[in-house]
């Protein structure tokens, strides 16, 4: 289903992770959401820690919902579960839905941390590097998120990020995905 920015029903899958420093795995939860802030779905998945499986766990998560009404994903970090990147142009082409990911502040970037924490680190942060900048947007609460999209308009990606967000600077699926990320987590933890 082509995303339609202006459209009054708009759903979102927001995506967002947790994990517990020991952990070999993050809790990954998703969360349908539409644009009168009626949660419509849950689904959860897991990605490796310090992995290279987090494009294709939020592809599985994506798909395990079966859902056609999804119109947008909207991702809380593609550098997620230490260091584990996800493909936003492979993640919109596996799901054919508009990308958007989201980070809260300003950052000179991870290579050097990447070079600190791994071996072999050419692959990731050629995997990094492909995600190019990020996009400082003005949401109209008045706080800036910074966005990398893929197959969406900065323009159109604003106007969803609007439509989604209530108060502050984070859209409600990806902060709805959080707290049950955390949870999820919690309980992994406990078991």
């Amino acid at each position: 289903m082509p995303l339609h920015a202006t459209k009054r029903a708009i759903r979102a899958l927001g995506v967002a992770e947790s994990f517990r420093p020991s952990a070999k795995k993050s809790t990954l939860a998703g969360v349908v959401m539409r644009t009168d802030l009626v949660v419509d779905g849950f689904v959860f998945g897991s990605a490796t820690v310090g992995g290279d499986d987090a494009t294709l766990s939020v592809v599985k998560m994506f798909r395990k919902l079966k859902r056609a009404d999804v119109n947008l994903l909207m991702l809380s970090g593609c550098i997620i579960s230490r260091y584990n990147i996800i493909d936003l142009d492979e993640l919109a082409r596996s799901t054919g839905l508009p990308v958007v990911c989201l980070t809260y502040n300003e950052s000179k970037g991870i290579e050097g941390a990447i070079r600190r924490n791994f071996r072999h680190p050419e692959e990731r942060i050629a995997s990094y590097r492909k995600l190019g900048g990020r996009t400082a947007i003005l949401l109209h609460t008045g706080y800036k998120a910074f966005v990398r999209n893929a197959k969406i308009s900065e323009a159109d990606a604003k106007r969803v990020l609007d439509a989604f967000t209530l108060q502050g600077g984070v859209p409600e699926p990806v902060r709805v995905a959080k707290l049950a990320a955390r949870s999820g987590s919690a309980l992994r933890g406990a078991a």
